[in-house]
């Protein structure tokens, strides 16, 4: 029953994550088309740094709900732990995405105004394109503000548990900060008439856009190759464990996260003396059961009896 209960509230976490994204999918196209043509009419780097930078993450919000849907298929012979991991795969593929599209074309407009120190085409132009930040700046921060509510409302560390939801709180969060620094290069640029100001801002851009794809793509790396499960969970699992009346010792204690909402146990213990054979597979079956009862997410769960004389601790 308590598997039946976290199965559901983990589809309504999914289906709350595939609102968010759909929302910040909306923004991100309807703000990277306004930005593009305000960059075009002002001839600005850095607003056309900052439509390359909506591009890039409405590519990327593409790539999450592509997650959403490919990480739920069911458990077959050739993925015997399901695809959790897929989450992982896009959400890498998002930070790549946020440096190749985003960071690489900002300092690329960087590196052009400073080269062909052009003037701003005409002043409506500016006043145009500073308008399109505000609008921008209205829209992502609406979808920021729904994505900060989303974490906020699960439980514990949330933000750290699904990288769907954490890749649009950073993008979101990036967008904001993107903007303020597009319209500061902008305004500085029509007081001074100096495009070196668009210049430094759309680097700036590069810069925070590159860092956050290092951060993103640092997190899904470690998932990808086999990061362990929340330590909470496995000083919990081994207590559980040791506590069992058949178990002398835990020799060893290794999870693995294989999804958002799925963990490997894997320990080696050794029985107390006295179990006989036939009861060896009840027992373990007992122990494996009260496991996953008391953390569902660990679903897979595997116990070897081995001789131990004294436990090892390692992860």
């Amino acid at each position: 029953m308590r598997v039946d209960v976290t199965a559901k509230n983990s589809e309504e976490d999914d289906r709350r994550t595939r609102i968010t994204v759909l929302v910040a999918l909306a923004a991100n196209l309807l703000i990277a088309v306004a930005k593009a043509v305000g960059g075009l009419i002002a001839a600005s780097p850095a607003l056309l740094s900052e439509a390359a930078h909506s591009v890039a993450d409405s590519l990327n919000e593409v790539f999450l709900l592509a997650a959403l849907r490919r990480s739920r298929r069911p458990a077959d012979q050739r993925h015997p732990f399901g695809y959790g991991k897929e989450r992982f795969f896009w959400s890498l593929l998002a930070a790549v995405g946020i440096f190749v599209m985003g960071g690489c074309f900002s300092f690329f407009q960087a590196f052009e105004a400073l080269t062909s120190g052009g003037q701003e085409e005409s002043r409506s132009g500016y006043v145009a394109g500073l308008v399109v930040l505000g609008v921008a700046l209205v829209a992502e921060g609406s979808s920021l503000a729904r994505a900060v509510h989303q974490v906020r409302a699960q439980p514990g560390d949330g933000i750290g548990s699904d990288p769907a939801l954490r890749t649009v709180l950073a993008e979101d969060g990036t967008a904001v900060i993107g903007v303020l620094l597009a319209a500061g290069g902008m305004v500085l640029h029509m007081v001074t008439g100096r495009i070196e100001w668009e210049a430094a801002a759309s680097f700036c851009i590069g810069l925070l856009l590159v860092y956050v794809a290092y951060r993103l793509g640092r997190s899904a790396r470690a998932q990808l190759i086999g990061e362990a499960g929340d330590p909470e969970l496995h000083r919990g699992i081994r207590e559980l464990l040791a506590a069992q009346p058949e178990i002398d010792c835990v020799a060893a204690l290794h999870t693995m996260q294989l999804g958002t909402d799925s963990t490997l146990v894997a320990a080696r213990v050794d029985l107390a003396p006295g179990i006989e054979s036939e009861r060896l597979e009840l027992v373990l079956e007992r122990i494996k059961r009260a496991v996953r009862e008391r953390w569902p997410e660990a679903d897979q769960v595997f116990l070897d009896v081995v001789n131990a004389p004294k436990p090892v601790g390692e992860r």
